[in-house]
């Protein structure tokens, strides 16, 4: 029997639509099983027990003390440069002080605090002005700058950008557990900058510049998305206790929304930091191209713990004429 090239052609277009909608079909049902705990706690100011906070938020996530017993710890805050008196700009250092204190308490051997920022050079002078120097001695935590730390090639395990390999800090790869400490802020090309997007900071700027220009240039949601899949943190803590809106990252004004959240999926806790933001997580694209890939986005699949975002939701100021920020309110 003779088959005629429409008959081929017709033949291979069945099959692949077949094969694409059983790809869909598995995702939308990978997507329905797979749930995440996220928890919202209540922290009006600095002051407070944030250790407390914090080990009730690892209790509700499921956060268990053998999993860093005689581990080393790496805690990468987001520090983008000096912020003497603007505390809207980086993550508190009471955050990583009491981070610090909860990993020590479960018996972590070793907690390292680690960053590259991404706009200053002089990362002495950012911890200096920051307020970290004088937390830093005082906790006896060791520092490292991944700015300059040895770079190990490793390959993209994304790939949603065009860069094949990522080089990655040395000391980022001997750490056994990874903690994103980020910040709740608006940005300026991403939309928001929360967990996620926090890892930019831990690709070095002796390779990539400043302020990390070749992500820049391969597509920041891309690369968002690639340095989450290549890194795979363990746990995300997101400072909201005083955050920035309006022309974020580094321009906005304080924003006081009193919440500090954390889980061990980062699309999960971004998602739900940015419906407390009033952001609708679906139209930040790279949270949208997350979910049933690297986490949950919907609500529904979304267990929340702690405070209901109804409870703590504080809209943020978003500026039309800031082009990622168009379109991104949630419908009440």
């Amino acid at each position: 029997m003779t088959l005629s090239r429409r008959a081929f052609v017709l033949g291979t277009l069945g099959g692949a639509a077949l094969a694409w909608s059983g790809y869909a079909l598995r995702r939308q049902l990978r997507r329905r099983a797979w749930t995440e705990r996220v928890f919202i706690g209540r922290a009006p100011d600095y002051g407070m027990d944030l250790t407390g906070l914090m080990l009730a938020g690892f209790r509700e996530v499921g956060l268990r003390a053998e999993e860093v017993q005689g581990r080393r710890v790496l805690l990468k805050p987001n520090l983008v440069e000096t912020a003497e008196g603007k505390p809207q700009i980086n993550t508190h250092p009471a955050v990583i002080r009491a981070a610090a204190e909860v990993f020590r308490r479960m018996g972590a051997g070793e907690v390292v605090v680690a960053e590259g920022p991404g706009h200053v050079r002089d990362t002495h002078l950012v911890l200096e002005q920051s307020g970290y120097a004088e937390m830093l001695r005082a906790e006896r935590l060791a520092f490292v700058d991944l700015n300059y730390d040895d770079g190990v090639r490793v390959k993209n395990a994304g790939g949603w950008s065009r860069l094949r390999h990522l080089t990655l800090p040395a000391s980022l790869l001997e750490a056994d557990f990874v903690v994103s400490v980020a910040k709740l802020k608006t940005h300026h090309w991403a939309g928001v900058t929360l967990s996620m997007k926090n890892l930019f900071g831990v690709l070095p700027g002796s390779y990539y510049g400043w302020p990390k220009n070749v992500l820049h240039w391969a597509g920041i949601p891309q690369c968002i998305l690639d340095v989450t899949a290549t890194v795979r943190p363990h746990l995300a803590i997101v400072d909201g206790i005083v955050g920035m809106e309006g022309d974020g990252p580094i321009m906005g004004p304080p924003k006081a929304a009193g919440v500090l959240v954390l889980g061990r999926n980062l699309p999960a806790v971004d998602a739900t930091c940015a419906r407390v933001m009033g952001v609708d997580p679906w139209r930040l694209s790279y949270l949208a191209r997350a979910d049933g890939h690297l986490g949950p986005v919907g609500e529904a699949a979304i267990l929340q713990v702690g405070e209901p975002i109804s409870a703590v939701a504080t809209p943020f100021a978003l500026l039309d004429v800031i082009p990622a920020h168009r379109g991104l309110r949630r419908k009440p």
